[in-house]
């Protein structure tokens, strides 16, 4: 009876015409009535079921199951409707509704707190060529690791970032070919470029954190050399840190002798040169051979496998690591490099051992407290007295912050 209650109210009974005149209706041979099943007027399908006043009769305790089911010719379907043959859209709206409280909780849980300026630039893109389509930019973050005991980069990392910023520029250009920075035209003919002359002048060292914004762009430099330059800026103010100028020639990788530049690669990299003036004056004052009466000398220095380039050579911004290795450790502590120029003689192979001099000109170590600005020359060259690079460095003091800092440290580590 359970069953049969359960069954016609999910299924709609449509009465009989002879239902008004209380035929009643025997339901497995039962003696159950549907005369207390009265459709309800205005619902569709529905039905008002009323409690049969009498006492239910009793049945045997062996009831079959089948007898309690009613029989399909005992039960008149609902007419097939429009209403009735929808799809059930309850599914696909409950689907809906968790995928947009899933989405909601997701938008709920994400950060929305304010970030510093800085964060919001993108340090570590490969760059973009700018300024009609000669200049290359690209953005650089100072790390834990390119800091030196004042917070500030050292002049290694800035020349790394100048150096990273030339070969990005030849790759975004697609002219990168199979050597360093070499072109498709160079590589045919076992030619690479070697820097000559570097001319560096720091306004301002970078701090750890900052982001500096580096562009880069070429000109031609006499018959069969390229200029290039760098500007370094504060990629937040746009304050000028860095300012430098260099000048590349070809060179054959096979024979090691310096190379003319052919026609086809003038026509690779001759619409990428730029008519401008060089971004540093160039210091046109001839730079002075040391020898062994020079004030400060370190020698044994020998490059590490680590220090070679594919082009199996000594990286030129190793040099001015070596270079500044003979420079006296009060001038490192109480001032900072400002403008540096070197010459390139030749270079410098796995298996060679180097010597470092350094000559500071008119003052001494004792008067380098005393601040102000100093000129030092430099010189790097083989056991056997052959040049690898001539230079001349001037230093300026340190800023009081950063000379606090210095004090700083000596005195906790005292």
């Amino acid at each position: 009876m359970v069953a049969t209650a359960v069954t016609a109210s999910f299924i709609p009974v449509v009465p009989s015409p002879d239902s008004g005149k209380g035929k009643q209706t025997q339901l497995g041979g039962g003696s159950a009535s549907l005369r207390g099943l009265q459709p309800r007027n205005g619902l569709c399908g529905g039905l008002q079921v009323k409690a049969n006043a009498h006492a239910p009769p009793k049945v045997n305790d062996t009831v079959k199951v089948e007898d309690d089911l009613p029989s399909s010719s005992s039960l008149t379907h609902a007419p097939r409707t429009f209403i009735n043959q929808l799809p059930d859209w309850s599914m696909l709206l409950a689907a809906i509704t968790t995928a947009f409280l899933a989405a909601e909780k997701q938008w709920m849980m994400l950060d929305w707190k304010p970030r510093r300026p800085d964060m919001l630039v993108d340090p570590f893109g490969i760059g973009k060529i700018v300024e009609d389509g000669l200049v290359f930019r690209q953005n650089f973050s100072i790390r834990s690791y390119e800091i030196g005991a004042d917070k500030t980069a050292s002049i290694e990392t800035m020349m790394n970032h100048l150096q990273e910023t030339a070969l990005n520029h030849v790759k975004t250009a697609g002219l990168l070919g199979d050597g360093f920075g070499s072109t498709p035209e160079m590589c045919k003919k076992n030619l690479i470029w070697v820097v000559t002359k570097m001319q560096v002048v720091v306004d301002r060292y970078p701090k750890w954190g900052d982001v500096v914004q580096v562009d880069t762009w070429v000109s031609a430099s006499g018959k069969n050399g390229m200029r290039r330059d760098w500007l370094v800026r504060d990629a937040q103010t746009g304050e000028i840190l860095t300012r430098a100028s260099s000048v590349w020639v070809m060179m054959n990788k096979v024979t090691r002798k310096l190379s003319k530049i052919p026609e086809e690669v003038r026509g690779e990299i001759g619409t990428y040169f730029v008519d401008s003036a060089p971004v540093v004056e160039e210091d046109k004052r001839k730079l002075s051979k040391l020898d062994d009466s020079a004030n400060f000398i370190r020698t044994g220095l020998s490059p590490r496998w680590s220090d070679l380039d594919v082009n199996q050579h000594v990286n030129n911004v190793k040099y001015i690591g070596w270079i500044l290795e003979s420079a006296p450790q009060p001038l490192l502590e109480s001032h900072e490099l400002c403008a540096m120029t070197l010459e390139y003689r030749r270079e410098c192979g796995r298996n060679s051992v180097l010597d470092s001099l350094t000559d500071i000109s008119g003052a001494n170590v004792g008067s380098l407290a005393d601040g102000g600005l100093f000129e030092c020359k430099h010189l790097l060259r083989l056991e056997d007295g052959a040049e690898i690079v001539r230079g001349r460095t001037e230093w300026r003091s340190k800023s009081a912050n950063n000379f606090g800092v210095l004090s700083q440290v000596s005195a906790e580590s005292t």
